[in-house]
């Protein structure tokens, strides 16, 4: 029963190659038995062979004919094989249904091997589909239960123990662990995760317990947004290949009209016999097929997009691989592009004779009780220090916080906020604080009450940074010398700030306190001087001009819904530098696809001028042709490395 049902699953999967193998069998036993003088048994098996290999093309150029009233290979193909076969019966030379069957066979080989090209092409893209379980563990009421994936619900608490793939999206709400996200990401090294991080599904849990919140439904995960992005780039065609389509139509009704010439002048212009005349018409139709044109491009983009998803890269589509290798000049955001889009405390000063440890604790103890992002990052810093929550605590939105730790009054806010209970601010702390602020950081000032009560004295200050990404500087570098002649900072931060960050990692024009209209009007600009022009953010803000790049490139952890669904290409793992590999992916390929035009058309040449010269026979031509569309094809998978 096992064998049966391999065989069945094998001619599901691979029908294609299940044809040519038929094709070929009978191919054999008719030439054999025409070989032993059996010419009835011969002319079953021979026909039969052509059915069975030619039929898939016949239909598809059939139906190319009637509901497109267009010409295409396929047919050329199947007309050469059955000309043949009708010539090989009149002049009872039964070798030419022979040759006919060879070029059906081969044409059925070709057609198998492209159809393996094109699996192996897409399955780094396809298994992102096996990544997620189908089940999880869903915690109710103390119990756990597994429930389908499609049935968890925003709110459900799940179950993931060490070694096994998250089932969905969720954030951690108990436990701690390293997690393997190069499947989703690309990144290379697990990362760690504790509890308020999110996790993605597909990605591997590692050594920890963890109890996870959904927070999304299921059919809204990152790695079912990829999916649903990938199977949308295998149906749209990039604009190449939509001009070899059309090219190929024309150049079919040129080679049908060309093909009727042939077989219909020679012998009165030059004196050939019919039957000379007809096999050239025949093997013209063959030879100049534009099998491998067609095939020049879309195994090289698909294969560039398999090699940039292992790598963390989406490309929606063959159009974007194929832009981004001419992008010209780039566009950044700033919040959450350049920098981490998270703040951090990035320098601490004491005076007198407190500590850095001493402002950190009085600062902490206060900001726990606030849900700002500058107290978060301020109680963050102090994590790993032992200070008790203070209490009386009263917050002044967009000033500062003020509250009694350890018996103690404390004050926590902005400069002028906290001159209002301080005598005295020393010209260096001062100094200091500007030159803070110049480098695009937010300045805290810590007091706490001095001997007497009433009177507050300075402790510190704490400068907050939305901190650059480590890779940013090297990125703009890299992308320096791949050839982006323009790089510019578009944010509506303010124009300090901008500078600042612009001016650590290398780049020269700022556009700040901009509104996403504004942003908009940058990239037009840019289009008018450089035309292709991509555009790299994160948010909300950024969509609009994402929309209007001739590459938009959204950062996938971090991006929000509506700047990835607009995005042309998606940076999973939100490295920077992917932005360089994907240009180089889409130099690649474009050099590529212009080799594999080449081979195409000069292959086909060849076997024009030795068709006309006489010195090639049918099977030949047939060997010519299509190893020149397997030969392209197997060019295009070089993007796989």
């Amino acid at each position: 029963m096992l064998y049966p049902k391999r065989f069945s699953q094998f001619t599901k999967e691979h029908p294609d190659t299940l044809a040519a193998l038929l094709c070929g069998v009978l191919l054999f036993l008719g030439w054999l038995t025409l070989h032993l003088g059996w010419l009835g048994l011969a002319l079953l098996l021979l026909p039969a062979a052509y059915v069975i290999g030619g039929y898939e093309s016949a239909r598809e150029g059939l139906t190319t004919l009637i509901k497109e009233k267009e010409l295409d290979v396929d047919l050329l193909m199947i007309v050469a094989a059955v000309g043949a076969a009708a010539l090989g019966l009149w002049r009872r030379e039964y070798y030419l249904i022979i040759d006919g069957a060879i070029l059906i066979l081969i044409f059925a080989i070709s057609g198998a091997l492209e159809g393996y090209a094109m699996q192996r092409t897409e399955k780094s893209i396809r298994s992102l589909m096996s990544l997620t379980p189908d089940t999880a563990r869903v915690l109710h009421q103390g119990e756990e239960a597994t429930v389908p994936i499609s049935h968890l619900k925003v709110g459900d608490e799940i179950v993931v123990k060490p070694g096994e793939l998250i089932p969905t999206d969720g954030m951690i709400v108990s436990g701690y662990s390293t997690i393997n996200q190069a499947a989703i990401t690309g990144e290379s090294l697990p990362v760690e995760k504790t509890i308020g991080d999110e996790v993605f599904a597909g990605t591997i849990n590692g050594y920890g317990a963890l109890q996870l919140k959904v927070h999304k439904p299921a059919a809204s995960s990152l790695i079912q947004r990829v999916i649903r992005l990938v199977e949308q780039a295998q149906t749209e065609a990039p604009p190449s290949q939509e001009f070899i389509e059309r090219f190929e139509r024309g150049y079919a009704r040129v080679i049908v009209i060309a093909g009727v010439l042939l077989a219909t002048l020679p012998p009165f212009l030059w004196g050939w016999e019919w039957e000379t005349t007809i096999y050239r018409a025949l093997t013209f139709l063959v030879v100049a097929s534009p099998c491998a044109l067609m095939a020049a491009i879309m195994p090289t983009l698909l294969s560039g997009i398999a090699n940039g998803a292992r790598q963390g890269i989406l490309f929606k589509n063959g159009a974007q691989l194929e832009k981004i290798g001419k992008v010209r000049a780039i566009a950044f955001d700033k919040t959450g592009t350049l920098t981490t889009g998270q703040l951090q405390v990035s320098q601490v000063i004491a005076t007198g004779n407190y500590s850095l440890d001493d402002v950190l604790k009085a600062a902490a103890a206060l900001e726990s009780s606030s849900e700002h992002p500058i107290g978060e990052a301020i109680v963050q810093a102090a994590s790993n220090l032992t200070w008790v929550r203070a209490v009386e605590v009263q917050a002044i939105p967009g000033q500062g916080i003020i509250g009694t730790a350890n018996n103690q009054g404390v004050i926590v806010g902005n400069m002028a906020f906290v001159q209002q209970y301080v005598t005295q601010m020393s010209e260096e702390l001062l100094a200091k604080a500007q030159h803070w602020q110049q480098e695009g950081n937010t300045v805290v000032w810590v007091a706490q009450a001095g001997s007497r009560k009433e009177e507050y004295e300075i402790t510190g200050m704490i400068a907050i940074a939305d901190m650059l990404r480590p890779e940013a500087a090297t990125t703009i570098a890299r992308l320096r010398e791949v050839g982006v002649e323009e790089i510019v900072m578009i944010t509506g931060d303010n124009q300090r700030t901008a500078e600042s960050v612009a001016q650590a990692v290398g780049i020269d024009l700022v556009y700040a306190e901009l509104l996403p209209e504004d942003k908009l009007d940058v990239i037009r600009s840019l289009q008018k001087k450089y035309q292709t022009v991509a555009m790299v953010g994160d948010g909300i803000n950024d969509a609009p001009a994402l929309a209007q790049a001739s590459v938009g490139i959204a950062m996938g952890a971090v991006g929000s819904d509506v700047a990835l669904e607009t995005a042309d290409i998606v940076l999973m793992a939100d490295r920077l530098e992917k932005i360089a590999t994907a240009m180089q992916l889409g130099k690649r390929s474009h050099s590529v696809v212009k080799q594999n035009i080449v081979i195409a058309l000069g292959f086909i040449a060849l076997l024009l001028v030795g068709n006309f010269l006489g010195n090639i026979n049918l099977p030949i031509g047939v060997i010519g042709h299509e190893g020149s569309t397997v030969l392209v094809t197997l060019s295009g998978l070089r993007l796989l490395k």
